[in-house]
């Protein structure tokens, strides 16, 4: 075997894992600093897909350096340069670009900050400028999280409850009517702030969703994903201090937050909410959470997140599971089922009504209507078919289910605690 390298496996395996690990901690940063740049969105996604390209591959022979994310950004940014400076009817941005090569991040980090805006965050800005009303919301929800925060397509199917191919077509749509329509990518004027407000608290949700319950991978949680979440969502409330749901969305995630440290266990496998230990929650963060919802409240204007939030800030209150206040979450749940009645938050509502009216009525109502249907491919669906199964004495049928809950399920630890069930 001529040439082998017996160690160059495992230091590809560690460079391949060093590269995931930028990607998913610090995609968003890099992407930000790349627009600021290059003023191009599908120019800055092509630019640092090139260099993660080029790490794998420099980082294996050289090494990984110092600072992975700035090396990937400066690497990215002189790639893109190298594209524009190839396409000879840009020569001119191809020479505004080679002086910005010159320029130390900072510097350019710095350019960013010169607009003016009250937005003064880079990648919160970046999320800002990718909802342009030129697409359709649920576009500019998916392209931001594919280019900005750096989920994979088959994540942001999984967000979507769509199918992947049929994701990634709709991806590939938006980015064309951005180059075929000009689009110009910019962040927007103050004045255009609130009307691309909503969006960006789907994208920041959807960002804390997926870091809170993996929809693949080895791991349950992804803390860095739940984290920049409710960073960023602090940001928008601290913007729009008027904005009822933009504090109701705060508080959601900070009450949900707080009961992460009870819901795996040391080994990481999943705990259902009624199993957890409670004394492990955090309840500084159920204080603060709950705080930050009454002032929301105070604005008179309630909406989704609102009511969401008041939802955990009952399971937070209770000391035991027993002492949950379900009545009260039932008529929440119908509140939310009024104001955004997808089958998602009404198979999340029938959870409620199996604990006020009793399995039965949850499973008649969940074997109707549209539910079965609308909600074929979503493990939770199966999941919870599965368990009111259980409690009405039908074994063989609950395990069937859980097989398809496990078969549907997203994490390994979810996907392991679903096929315990069915084995049991």
């Amino acid at each position: 075997m001529s040439g082998s390298n017996p160690s160059e496996p495992a230091r590809a395996d560690a460079v391949s894992a060093e590269v995931s690990k930028v990607v998913g901690e610090q995609w968003s940063r890099v992407m930000a600093n790349l627009v600021s740049a290059l003023g191009d969105l599908g120019a800055a996604e092509d630019a640092a897909q090139d260099a993660i390209e080029t790490a794998l591959e420099t980082w294996t022979r050289d090494g990984i350096p110092d600072n992975p994310g700035a090396w990937i950004t400066t690497v990215a940014r002189r790639k893109a340069i190298d594209r524009i400076r190839r396409d000879k009817k840009r020569t001119e941005k191809s020479e505004t670009l080679a002086n910005l090569d010159l320029r130390s991040a900072d510097a350019i980090h710095g350019d960013v900050l010169k607009d003016e805006t009250i937005v003064r965050d880079d990648q919160l800005r970046l999320i800002y400028g990718c909802c342009h009303p030129a697409l359709a919301v649920e576009a500019q929800i998916a392209l931001t999280l594919r280019a900005v925060a750096g989920l994979t397509t088959p994540e942001i199917a999984s967000a979507f409850l769509l199918p992947e191919a049929t994701l990634a077509q709709r991806l590939v749509r938006a980015k064309k009517k951005i180059r075929s329509a000009g689009v110009p990518f910019k962040i927007p004027d103050d004045a255009e702030l609130l009307s691309r407000t909503q969006a960006v608290h789907k994208i920041i949700y959807l960002l804390f969703s997926e870091g809170y319950s993996a929809s693949d991978g080895d791991d349950l949680i992804r803390v860095e994903l739940c984290d920049e979440a409710i960073r960023l969502g602090r940001l928008v409330a601290d913007l729009l201090t008027d904005d009822a749901e933009s504090f109701g969305l705060v508080s959601l995630m900070l009450l949900t937050q707080a009961r992460r440290p009870a819901r795996t266990t040391s080994d990481g496998a999943l705990v259902l909410l009624a199993e957890q230990d409670r004394t492990l929650w955090d309840h500084d963060l159920i204080a603060e959470g709950t705080d930050v919802l009454d002032r929301a409240l105070r604005r008179a204007n309630p909406g989704p997140f609102q009511i969401q939030a008041a939802i955990n800030a009952l399971h937070g209150e209770a000391v035991t599971a027993d002492q949950t206040d379900w009545e009260q979450i039932e008529l929440l749940y119908r509140r939310w089922v009024a104001l955004a009645g997808t089958p998602v938050v009404a198979l999340n509502h029938l959870v409620a009504v199996s604990m006020v009216d009793g399995p039965q009525e949850a499973f008649d109502r969940l074997d109707a209507g549209e539910l079965p249907t609308a909600l074929a491919t979503y493990g939770p669906y199966w999941a919870l078919r599965a368990d009111l199964l259980t409690k009405l004495g039908k074994a063989k049928e609950a395990t069937a289910a859980f097989h398809l809950a496990a078969q549907h399920a997203g994490s390994a630890p979810e996907r392991e605690f679903l096929q315990n069930k069915a084995n049991n």
